[in-house]
């Protein structure tokens, strides 16, 4: 194992940060793996699955099983880990500026497709080794003007010429879900199955340029660019892994979905060994443009009816809102069939307020699709 450290850009003296990786497996490998947890720093399961999927690595690496590097950062975000105001941690946002920590990584396709348009040839495998290097040129020349951005960056760079890139997050209370592409589906199938993913969301641009999207983006937008003319391969694929919800860390779910991982990367070839037979798919993979955010109408208390992981029919009772002072209680229904996978975890809702989520079938929804 070789451990990194990368440093952020200080955002007053003495206030310096750093971020960790650990690098995995041969120096001169088949290919690579990038895997990080707790963007989101008050999202925490993964960030034990982590700190599982390390031991493991370290054992593998002994005994000469891994083919490929696999980069792990455990703590992907240590600005918003200190970002605790009275005892609440507040890891999505960073409070400085107010934006979300997993959104406005660099959009670099059409600096990178304007560089090696001359340069590209009918070598599929040629177009994939300039694209990547160009990438990592290009993201060498960003200069960073804040902490976040540097942070940003300092990810950017790690999982750029990475063949799969998985980002560990959670939801509030759910059920195991992920995020990835059409595009990327096939590859990403196996995994859905292992982690037993309740829902999986495929788009090919969410909006928001997320860290899962900042890669397979720029390989989907070059092919779209170049595509007639040149073969251009997709590099790089992204998926987004929610384990669940914020309260489920412990040591029985982080070993169960740590074994997942291990399993999913034999079969993609990362690790030697045979890999367990596939479990079935709990549900099918539905588009993000299906996903309906229910939301209040008004504000009050939120009681609900309906858990994580219940398929829902079209305009059942998903929850009560209840005035304690007028007594009204509204009903909170959905509109649209489909599984109930996440929902908040506050119980004083505000007007407006989104308050769970259902995966529908039929896309009905266009431009942003990401939660806020």
């Amino acid at each position: 194992m070789r451990h990194q450290i990368h440093d952020l850009l200080a955002p007053l003296p003495g206030t310096a940060r750093k971020i960790h990786s650990f690098h995995f497996g041969p120096e001169k490998a088949e290919g690579k793996i990038y895997i990080q947890s707790s963007l989101h720093a008050d999202e925490l399961p993964g960030m034990l699955v982590a700190w599982h999927l390390k031991q493991r690595l370290a054992e593998l690496e002994a005994s000469g099983h891994l083919r490929y590097e696999i980069v792990l950062v455990p703590v992907a975000n240590p600005i918003g880990l200190e970002q605790v105001l009275m005892d609440v941690p507040l890891g999505r946002y960073e409070l400085e500026s107010g934006q979300n920590f997993n959104r406005r990584f660099v959009d670099l396709s059409e600096e990178i497709g304007n560089e090696i348009e001359e340069l590209l040839t009918d070598d599929p495998q040629h177009n994939l080794l300039l694209i990547r290097t160009s990438l990592r040129d290009a993201l060498s020349r960003q200069t960073a003007g804040t902490q976040l951005q540097s942070q940003r960056l300092v990810l950017q760079r790690l999982a750029c010429d990475a063949d799969m890139v998985l980002d560990l997050h959670c939801d509030f209370e759910a059920v195991a879900h992920l995020y990835t592409t059409p595009e990327a589906w096939p590859q990403v199938e196996p995994l859905a199955r292992y982690i037993g993913a309740e829902a999986s969301l495929l788009a090919t641009d969410s909006g928001g340029q997320s860290f899962d999207e900042c890669f397979t983006l720029l390989w989907w937008q070059l092919k779209e660019r170049f595509g007639e003319r040149f073969e251009i391969p997709l590099g790089s694929f992204s998926v987004t892994v929610e384990l669940r919800g914020q309260g489920d860390v412990n040591h029985g779910l982080a070993s169960l979905d740590c074994q997942a991982l291990i399993e999913y990367l034999i079969r993609f070839g990362a690790i030697d060994g045979e890999p367990v037979p596939l479990p079935d798919l709990p549900y099918p993979a539905t588009p993000l443009a299906a996903v309906e955010p229910v939301a209040t109408p008004v504000g009050g208390l939120l009681v609900y009816s309906a858990l994580p992981g219940e398929y829902m029919e079209a305009g059942q009772l998903i929850a009560e809102i209840i005035d304690p002072v007028n007594d009204t209680v509204t009903p909170v229904h959905c509109r649209n069939a489909g599984l109930l996978y996440a929902r908040s975890l506050r119980r004083m809702a505000t007007a407006g307020m989104v308050i769970a989520h259902v995966a529908g079938t039929e896309a009905y929804r266009s431009g942003y699709l990401l939660s806020p």
